[in-house]
């Protein structure tokens, strides 16, 4: 089971990712059972900025209720198969982040950490293209396992940008998801105005990515309480 602390921070996350312009109607949010890592919890299809405790649900890595049979997201398959594939993460958040899709479709260009908040995306992210698993007439939705499980063979260890969809972001505790989620944003509307300044742009360094990441982790609390305090107004 959850805590009553990471039910609230999941609750929470639900609100900084909206308050914050990452997720809007649509989207969600996820953390694993510490008890059982074969379980996880999210949300019953709801709009992140209207979820409540009592709103979360426990799943299996098959995508199956555990605790009741409430309405839930049809893209839970995301967050299952990546927690069967990757047993370090811990938390999943999938956002349709505005400012990402841009890079899943335009030809030539990846979306690249430049400023040091932003190592967690170390090297260009992959780009998940649904086409190559199920063909060129779907919904671009993750409604089953099987496309679950793709996306998350194309995610390795990485962060993965989803052609023409969002932005799919672990983390190993659910307040580095959201930071991450949050920050692949502002990384994404910075390189866009650099590459409008310029053909000729900088970005970090693996080496640097991996040490700014490593800073960064240790001040999630220092953003996660400003975000926390901003969307208590929700």
């Amino acid at each position: 089971m959850l805590t009553d602390a990471m039910k609230q921070d999941l609750v929470d996350a639900n609100h900084i990712l909206y308050e914050r312009g990452v997720v809007d109607g649509f989207g969600h949010v996820s953390a694993r059972d510490p008890d059982n890592p074969d379980h996880f919890w999210i949300s019953r299809n709801l709009a992140p900025a209207m979820v409540a405790a009592q709103d979360l649900m426990c799943f299996d890595l098959d995508g199956n209720p555990v605790t009741d049979d409430r309405r839930s997201y049809l893209e839970r398959f995301i967050h299952a198969e990546i927690y069967r594939s990757r047993p370090d993460v811990r938390s999943v958040v999938h956002s349709h982040s505005p400012s990402i899709i841009p890079f899943t479709v335009a030809k030539g260009v990846s979306l690249r950490p430049m400023c040091h908040m932003c190592g967690f995306l170390r090297s260009a992210p992959p780009v998940f293209e649904i086409r190559e698993s199920a063909g060129d007439d779907t919904n671009l939705l993750i409604s089953d396992s099987r496309l679950g499980s793709a996306l998350a063979r194309s995610l390795g260890g990485h962060s993965v940008v989803m052609r023409g969809h969002g932005l799919t972001v672990v983390g190993s505790t659910i307040r580095q998801a959201v930071f991450r989620s949050v920050y692949a944003e502002v990384n994404a509307k910075l390189q866009m105005q650099a590459m409008a300044l310029s053909d000729d742009v900088i970005y970090l360094t693996e080496e640097e990515a991996d040490t700014c990441s490593s800073t960064m982790d240790g001040q999630l609390d220092r953003a996660w309480n400003l975000w926390k305090q901003a969307a208590i107004q929700i």
